[in-house]
This record gives structure tokens, C-alpha cells and sequence, in this order.
């Protein structure tokens, strides 16, 4: 089995892992940084600081595709030259047109970090903990001409705890994906796969986040969608707690939720307060509190200490 495999990161890594652990020849890999990157940049880059999955490409000797684009002459003559049976496709920018996904003789496969149809888009890790649901998953799917709307052809779920961060999740993702993609490639051999449309009805898209995500809304959000924030956004983005027009930079790692009701405080009231654990307790929306501990003052992490103890 001819095998090229494009993407990015922890799941490019694990696909590359997958499909060797099936047998599966790969004839080449297209990293999402080649696609968007300045050469040079690049170059000392890695150089220097490599990434894993690039160095797991040099250490098992295989071919670092060169290419702009997926859609580009010389990437489809690449897999045609080399009669490729499968690209598999892993975190990725682009658009796949026809011209491409058509070209290997069993298909091009995307593995998309959600269960399908549920949670289309570019970032389910964030949205699934947003939403505060128990699961997310993995879907192995055809491509075709629009986003994540492909037949299924394997699904697997991964259960979301209460205190994962999108870190976590993807790191437990990426490890089904993996196992996911040996499945398939094994089962190619043995059985017949039946590719499942995806049922529309029961779909959903989540764009990218804007960005004001960012900044705490203790007057509109609940202690638990302020906790759910939190742990969402990272390692993506950082969150912000303002106070007298400073920022303080949350540690998502050390924030838990009071199970007091405060009837008496408003929402942003600072009921509690620790120099030594540099740590605030804030009122919610819905009268419970979310205590922060670990916070930094933006770009002035010495004066945290003085500033929790003097001017909050």
C-alpha cells in the first residue's frame, strides 16, 4: 500500500506512526510548514529547533515533500508518477479540489478530530470542551469537494474530562488517530469497507474563534463557562482577567470552581485574594466564584506579588 501523508504537528506524527504500523509504504510526507512557511525561516528552523514530527520524519529516513500546495502540478504529478493509493491528511490549511483528492486509486482520507457530522470545522478540540460535551472522537472520512462532509468510513470516540484543556485532548486524539488508521489499512486486506454519507440534519460548523474569547466576561459568562474558557483557549490562546486596567495572564491550569453561592456580591466583585499563591477570587454571573491562582501580570511577571497586594 502507497501511502503519502500531509499535515501538521501531533497528528501528522501519529498518522506517519499509524500507517508504519500497518505496513503501509510511505513514499512521502508534506508538512503544513512547507505550505506556508518561508524557506529560509524554515530551514533554520529546523535546523535548530526542530519540530517532533519533523524529526520523526528524518530518524525513520522518509521523503519531506517540497511542495506549496496540494493543488499544485507538481504535487498531483508526484502522486501520480509514484501510483499512490492513499493520502491521508491530517491538519490542513488547504482546500483539497477534485483535480487532487481523485487522484490516488483508493482515495484521499481526512481524519478529523471530531465525531462527524457533529463539530465540522477548523479547531473541535477547542469547541467540544466550549460546549461542555463528554465526548469528542475521531472520523476517518473520504474527502470530497466541501469541508469534513465526506463519507465515514471509521469512527471512534474519546471521552473529554471535566478538567482537560484542548492540550490534553489533543494529545489522547492524536493516539486514536493513530491506532484508527492501522485499523483501516489492515481491514483493507481483509474486509470490505462500506463509506457511510454523513447525515446532514444532525450536522454542525464551528468557525475559528474571534479572539474576544480572550478576556474574561465575569458580568455574561457563568463560573462554568468561565471555566470552560479557560481550559478551551488553551494552549491556543491565552485568557485575561482585567482590574484597573491592568491584565493578568490566567494560569489554565490553576483555576477551580467555588461551590459557595455568593447572594450578596456582584459579578466581578474580588472576594478573595492571595499574595503568596498569586491568586484571585472572582465573582461569576451566576453568583458562584472562580478562584485563579498562578496569575502574571501582562509582561510584568516580578510585580504580580506587589500588585495583588497593594492595588487589588
Amino acid at each position: 500500500m502507497k501511502v503519502v501523508i500531509v499535515g501538521k504537528g501531533l497528528m501528522l506524527a501519529n498518522l506517519i506512526i499509524g500507517a508504519l504500523d500497518a505496513g503501509a509504504e510511505i513514499v512521502g510526507v508534506l508538512r503544513y510548514e512547507t505550505t506556508v512557511c518561508n524557506k529560509v525561516k524554515l530551514f533554520f528552523r529546523d535546523l535548530f529547533n526542530p519540530a517532533y514530527e519533523y524529526t520523526l520524519i528524518r530518524q525513520l529516513h522518509l521523503k519531506n515533500l517540497n511542495f506549496k500546495s496540494v493543488n499544485s502540478d507538481a504535487f498531483r504529478n508526484f502522486l501520480i508518477k509514484n501510483n499512490v493509493d492513499i493520502v491521508f491528511v491530517g491538519t490542513w490549511r488547504e482546500k483539497i479540489s477534485r483535480e487532487t483528492f481523485i487522484i490516488p486509486t483508493i482515495g484521499t482520507i481526512n481524519i478529523h478530530p471530531s465525531l462527524l457530522p457533529k463539530y465540522r470545522g477548523p479547531n473541535p478540540y477547542l469547541q467540544t470542551i466550549l460546549n461542555g460535551e463528554e465526548f469528542s472522537g475521531v472520523t476517518l472520512h473520504l474527502v470530497d469537494e466541501n469541508y469534513d462532509t465526506g463519507s465515514i468510513l471509521f469512527q471512534e470516540k474519546v471521552p473529554i474530562k471535566f478538567e482537560d484543556t484542548s492540550k490534553e485532548l489533543r494529545e489522547r486524539t492524536v493516539v486514536v488517530a493513530r491506532s484508527l488508521v492501522t485499523k483501516f489499512l489492515n481491514n483493507l486486506n481483509n474486509n470490505i469497507i462500506t463509506p457511510i454519507p454523513q447525515i446532514e440534519e444532525k450536522s454542525s460548523y464551528y468557525k475559528n474563534i474571534s479572539g474576544n474569547e480572550k478576556m474574561l466576561d465575569f458580568y455574561n459568562q457563568t463560573s462554568v463557562e468561565i471555566y470552560r474558557t479557560v481550559k478551551a483557549l488553551h494552549p491556543f490562546l491565552p485568557c485575561y482577567i482585567t482590574h484597573n486596567n491592568r491584565f493578568f495572564v490566567v494560569n489554565p491550569y490553576k483555576l477551580e470552581i467555588i461551590d459557595d453561592v455568593y447572594t450578596e456580591n456582584k459579578p466581578n466583585d474580588i472576594v478573595d485574594k492571595s499574595v503568596k499563591n498569586k491568586s484571585l477570587t472572582i465573582i461569576c454571573k451566576d453568583k458562584k466564584a472562580v478562584k485563579f491562582s498562578g496569575l502574571r501580570l501582562y509582561k510584568l511577571k516580578w510585580l504580580t506579588r506587589l500588585y495583588i497586594k497593594y492595588k487589588v
